[in-house]
This record gives structure tokens, sequence and C-alpha cells, in this order.
């Protein structure tokens, strides 16, 4: 095998290692469910699909043909990762609105940023 397709395979592993670890430790370590989202589908995707696409390149030089069982999989993982994150996240706002409206309102305005969507005055 050339030195070349070696040294892409091993910077593909590492790079696909760094990030399923910095995913693992994201889920792991931060504090609420909307910022745990992002460690499993941002960076333990783009990590998997490292590992994969190394693994694609491996089979395909050491054996002579190309083998789509690794592309489909990435492809498949690329396409829904994003999806389920985004339910999960809709259904978690939807779920976080309704508990909202069993409180009594604050008395705070309203803006762009805050969660408060009730006015105090009636509105």
């Amino acid at each position: 095998m050339p030195m070349l397709i070696d040294a892409l395979i091993a910077a593909l592993i590492l790079a696909g290692a760094f990030f399923l670890l910095v995913g693992a430790l994201g889920l792991a370590k931060l504090p609420d469910m909307m910022r745990r989202l992002h460690g499993p589908t941002k960076a333990t995707t783009l990590g998997i699909g490292a590992l994969l696409i190394a693994s694609m390149i491996y089979f395909s030089v050491a054996r002579g043909t190309f083998s789509i069982h690794e592309l489909l999989i990435t492809l498949f993982l690329f396409l829904t990762a994003p999806v389920s994150a985004h339910m999960l996240a809709k259904a978690h706002i939807l779920r976080a609105t309704q508990e909202r409206e069993q409180l009594p309102p604050t008395g705070q305005p309203s803006g762009w940023a805050t969660l408060d969507d009730r006015r105090s005055d009636g509105m």
C-alpha cells in the first residue's frame, strides 16, 4: 500500500476518533438537553463519517474493488442524524412551552430572546 494512502487513512482515523471523543464528552458533560444535542449530531456524526471513509479507502485499496456498504452507511448517517436531532429539539421545545403555560406570568416584557411569551397585562 502506498505511503500516501496509509497517511490519509491514519489521518482520517485520528480525526474521526478525536471528533467521536469530543461528541461523547459533549453528551456527557453539557448541562441541559438542548446543549447535549449538539455532541452526537455534530461532532460524533463527523467522527463516524471520517472513520467510515477511512474504512472505505482502506478496503478499496486492499481488495482492489469499491465497496458501497460504507458509503451507504455514511450517507444514511448524514441524512438521519440532523432529522432526528431536529425532531428531538422540537419535542423538547413543545414540552417546555406546555410546562411554561402552566406557570404564572413573570411580568417581564417579552422580547425576541425571551421564552416568556405571555404578558402580565392580559395581551
